[in-house]
């Protein structure tokens, strides 16, 4: 099989080194892709932007693509599967339509309120005025959520009024999210530990990864503003077998049967980002794309060829597959450029990628590289993500940061805490 992978980050630099792994695959073409795909064994790059659905189109026809996987969300929601699939295409991921339960908050919020589907109570506003009166109203912490698409970005978790009112100016006034802010929610903050939960789905079964754990705030003790992910480890002991349980039965099952329902079949991965507090999960948001950075330990731990699922989910029979693990704990901790999520600069040289990646259990993925005159300099504002797999949560915490250690450039930096609720619990 001949596979193109769309987008350029680590999660499809993760993506492309687990399909090339596959015995089935002959050939991996990443578009964009980066610098680490095009060092991986089967891979290489063609140089048309993951935004770009119609030059992706001819490039997946003339290559002749037996299978196309899609990294990022924004290609999703534009429509990329409807329009491969006119074209005779086969792509692992949902359609514009289904892709809107990461689209539109306000869709999501009102589809999880009409089947049930446990989350925080919410309202939603189209002016600033209403929001504005409505938040004055309130006490306590508050969530402020851009509806459309915002990286990662659009969700502000405010202690207080102010916070709020704050948040709410950014996204609605300054339109910091352009027009992915035209709409805004505004709901209860939910309490307790939160744990992403990604699964397989072909629209009627679904078929679950193991539980991992993301830490989105850019400083150590989860301070400071979110950002795309700045680390993450798998399996997440909050999500006992109990509680994984609940948020199949609860969630995952109910949201791909009340898609069904609603006549938009979901098919592709299903990233569910739940608060667990008390035993009890619920809702945060909805994702349609695997996670980055838990793709990095996920497929890190996945002993099972990844292949053979997305084929099951096009075909409809996931009911019929299984996905065997490697026994051990698998931490990824991403190393940034200074100043992300703000403004950054690029073109740092940096040292050590070679060293890091000579450990054994260790895999750097790139995430925003590019090749410089002396080797990798910075390109992006997640830069790698340094991903380690040992047996047992603390020594794989060890071995990644051992790693990290060996990874310098101008500026660098990285939380230092990641995994340490894993080794709380």
């Amino acid at each position: 099989m001949k596979i193109l992978i769309i987008g350029s980050g680590g999660r499809e630099h993760t993506l492309a080194w687990k399909a090339a792994q596959s015995d089935l695959v002959t050939e991996v073409i990443a578009a964009p892709g980066n610098v680490g795909i095009s060092r991986e064994p089967k891979c290489r790059l063609a140089n048309v932007s993951a935004e770009n659905i119609p030059a992706l189109k001819d490039l997946a026809l003339s290559e002749k693509v037996d299978l196309v996987i899609v990294g990022p969300e924004a290609p999703l929601v534009a429509g990329i599967t409807d329009t491969f699939r006119e074209a005779g295409l086969r792509v692992f991921g949902p359609t514009a339509r289904a892709a809107a339960l990461e689209g539109s908050k306000v869709f999501t919020k009102r589809l999880m309120a009409k089947y049930n589907i446990p989350s925080a109570d919410f309202e939603v506003f189209d002016t600033f005025d209403a929001a504005e009166s409505y938040i004055k109203g309130r006490t306590g912490s508050t969530v402020v959520k851009a509806d459309g698409l915002a990286a990662g970005k659009g969700v502000f978790v405010c202690r207080d009024r102010e916070e709020a009112l704050s948040a709410l100016s950014a996204i609605m006034k300054d339109k910091i999210f352009g027009s992915a802010g035209d709409l805004v929610i505004v709901e209860d903050c939910l309490q307790g530990e939160e744990a992403s939960f990604i699964a397989f789905t072909d629209g009627r079964h679904v078929l679950p990864l193991a539980s991992s754990q993301d830490h989105k705030a850019i400083f150590d003790g989860d301070s400071g503003p979110n950002t795309g992910g700045m680390g993450a480890y798998s399996p997440a002991p909050v999500v006992t077998r109990e509680i994984h349980d609940l948020i199949m039965n609860q969630i995952m099952i109910p949201t791909v049967q009340a898609m069904d329902k609603e006549g938009i079949p979901y098919m592709g991965f299903l990233y569910a980002g739940v608060m667990i507090d008390n035993g009890q999960p619920k809702v945060l948001e909805f994702n349609a794309r695997m996670g980055d950075p838990e793709a990095q330990p996920l497929l890190f731990r996945m002993k099972s060829d990844m292949i053979p699922l997305m084929v099951a989910a096009l075909e409809g029979t996931l009911d019929r597959q299984t996905i065997e693990w490697l026994p051990e704990d698998a931490v990824c901790v991403v190393m940034a450029s200074g100043g992300y999520p703000g403004s950054y600069e690029k073109g740092k040289v940096i040292t050590g990628i070679e060293a890091a990646d000579s450990l054994d259990g260790v895999k750097v993925f790139h995430a925003g590289t590019a090749n410089g005159p002396n080797g990798f300099v910075t390109a992006g504002g997640r830069v790698l993500g340094v991903t380690a797999r040992a047996a047992g949560i603390s020594v794989a915490i060890e071995k990644a940061y051992e790693a990290v250690a060996k990874i310098c450039w101008d500026g660098v930096h990285y939380r230092k805490d990641i995994g340490k609720k894993a080794l709380n619990r």
